[in-house]
């Protein structure tokens, strides 16, 4: 960013997105250049339930995941503003939904599915990609929360770059969504 005033945020900056977008190191950095507070959701989720996703998903099935999820992230949106990583489908709940539009800021860090799989890869405590075809699994979560992430209040896509260029992306379009200016999801030119 150009401007070195800081950003005055009314309310919690809400990063919403398929696994391997990037919204847990997206949001570390964002947090940390806007002198905020970063929490994972997931990472509450795991502490309250004293128990890892991965455990909550074989005891319990998705379904009261969703449910503990959901409240989870009530509760840290009554908390002080800060900057919230949130877990693939959170935002596919329509309540969770209603309250990040009420009391938050939501952005969309969008990738493309090379990008996603690469990413994911990485790790192999993901729920829904113990399947045979992960992308398969990917491209099917994609056709189907894609046009619900749309709905979020800004849209940064998440590219194979260093995080700085999409924690830069990321600070742009949320200033120019306080200041009511319409927002360039196309890459600028150097």
């Amino acid at each position: 960013m150009t401007d070195t005033a800081p950003l005055k945020l009314p309310k919690t900056v809400v990063l919403v997105g398929l696994m391997g977008a990037g919204k847990t190191a997206i949001g570390k950095r964002l947090a940390q250049r806007l002198s905020l507070d970063f929490v994972d959701a997931d990472k509450e989720i795991e502490t309250a339930a004293d128990c890892s996703i991965a455990e909550i998903f074989a005891r319990h099935g998705e379904p009261s995941f969703r449910d503990g999820e959901r409240r989870v992230i009530l509760r840290l949106l009554d908390n002080a503003v800060h900057v919230l990583s949130t877990g693939g489908g959170a935002f596919m709940d329509s309540v969770t939904r209603s309250r990040i539009a009420e009391r938050g800021i939501s952005i969309w860090l969008r990738a493309d599915l090379d990008l996603m799989l690469k990413r994911v890869s990485r790790r192999s405590d993901r729920p829904l990609l113990q399947v045979a075809d992960p992308k398969a699994k990917l491209q099917e979560l994609m056709a189907e929360r894609y046009p619900v992430y749309g709905l979020a209040d800004i849209t940064v896509d998440s590219v194979d770059a260093p995080p700085e260029v999409t924690v830069e992306r990321a600070q742009e379009a949320l200033a120019a969504f306080l200041e009511g200016r319409p927002q360039s999801s196309e890459p600028k030119a150097s």
